[in-house]
């Protein structure tokens, strides 16, 4: 059984930081919502590797919930970035790295005929209902049920603070359910304004579904024959999945999507891109916030789309992917485990058959975590371009090791 992690020092942060904010901890990087031994607070990053407060090492398979797709500290990037930083990166406006960010933008997403940018996935998602309200002067937004579109109360997965009137004019469906779209499309009558829709389901804790190609065009023929906006959250999954939008390979267009995550490569930065017929709605809804306009993210976002654009950057972690998924697989089988990895490989999701309460997904993710590598026991995981050969492999030796501390602790197969 390996060692007990040494988390002193991330012992003190969390009780230093319980003292001025609440819990310690906000949001979903709070990890006391995976196990008590997880590292909360971490010093310092570089390519697909963190180390926590204490200086313990782990090959990352988080990415920073999904903004690392070069790998951290990618020199190219953080140039460009800290090259606009000292020339100045917010003022009293934006810089020329704003107009070559969008201009690289529309010549890069294939369904992009303008941008707009924000800070965080969800202003990016908020911006487009607000245009798809705007423009069609309607007010009905249909959402996946159980999607996850961000964490302001028109969306928020907490229905705390969220009032009956801030979901109003939400209706739910079910993803790939041609039927359930049709009956919410009914339901909204002559009030669509949008229908939204992730790149792929990747709701937490559930076997990951990608798209149906015949379910996408028949949200886009509704959209066409309605005049709502088709709307692509493509936050977690653009920019990894496929440079052009993550539902280019599908060949359905969305009138408006929201970039976030990697679009930067870790800097903060968002994007809305948009069709032409909603190129007036946005000119028209006043959406703005005081550093969405700075230099340094929208120059490391340049670099970024740059090179996934002229390298063979995800095609790499796709393969890196598939590796991962495919050790993890035979080593599973090996100590009696049964997995049901779903999803692209580059953004794995890894449930244990039987497991319910993630008694097993829990006790293993810790397993591993004490051997060196970083996992998540019920959300979608990521890889990035940083990942080699040698770190897969390593990753798969810690799995192996940690598949066989948990049997000998007694966790079996359910």
């Amino acid at each position: 059984m390996t060692a007990k992690l040494l988390n002193s020092r991330d012992t003190e942060l969390v009780e230093r930081a319980r003292r001025v904010v609440p819990n310690g901890m906000w949001g979903h990087m709070a990890t006391r919502a995976i196990a008590p031994d997880y590292p909360q607070f971490f010093s310092r990053s570089d390519g697909c590797r963190v180390w926590d407060a204490d200086g313990n090492e782990y090959i990352d398979f988080m990415c920073a919930w999904g903004p690392n797709v070069l790998g951290y500290r990618h020199p190219e990037v953080d140039a460009a970035a800290l090259a606009r930083i000292d020339a100045g990166d917010v003022g009293n406006g934006p810089t020329e790295s704003m107009v070559e960010l969008a201009e690289l933008l529309v010549d890069t997403l294939d369904h992009a005929d303008w941008t707009l940018f924000q800070k965080n996935g969800t202003d990016a998602t908020t911006a487009c209902v607000t245009i798809a309200r705007a423009a069609t002067g309607r007010r009905k937004i249909l959402v996946a049920r159980g999607a996850y579109h961000g964490a302001v109360p028109w969306c928020s997965p907490s229905l705390l603070g969220v009032t009956a009137e801030d979901r109003a004019h939400i209706i739910v469906f079910d993803y790939n359910d041609a039927a359930s779209l049709d009956a919410a499309v009914d339901a909204a009558g002559d009030d669509l304004a949008g229908v939204l829709l992730t790149a792929f389901q990747h709701d937490v804790g559930k076997d990951q579904h990608l798209p149906q190609a015949a379910f996408l065009a028949h949200a886009r023929k509704i959209c066409d024959r309605t005049g709502a906006a088709l709307i692509l959250d493509d936050v977690r999954a653009g920019f990894r999945l496929d440079v052009r939008g993550s539902w280019a390979r599908y060949g359905v267009k969305p009138d408006l999507a929201a970039y976030s995550k990697a679009i930067a490569n870790g800097w903060p930065l968002a994007a809305v891109a948009g069709s032409e017929r909603f190129r007036e709605g946005a000119g028209k809804v006043f959406v703005t916030g005081s550093f969405w306009y700075g230099s340094a993210a929208m120059a490391a976002a340049v670099k970024t789309i740059r090179i996934l654009r002229d390298s063979d950057a995800l095609a790499h972690t796709e393969a890196m992917g598939e590796r991962f998924r495919d050790g993890l697989s035979a080593i599973s089988a090996r100590h009696g485990f049964k997995l049901r990895q779903t999803g692209p490989a580059q953004m794995p999701m890894v449930l244990f058959d039987g497991d319910q309460e993630l008694k097993i997904a829990n006790a293993f993710c810790l397993a591993a975590l004490r051997r060196g590598i970083y996992l998540h026991p019920k959300h979608n995981m990521f890889l990035c371009a940083a990942h080699t050969p040698e770190d897969i492999d390593r990753a798969l030796e810690a799995a192996d090791g940690a598949f066989g501390d948990i049997v000998s602790a007694g966790i079996l197969a359910a």
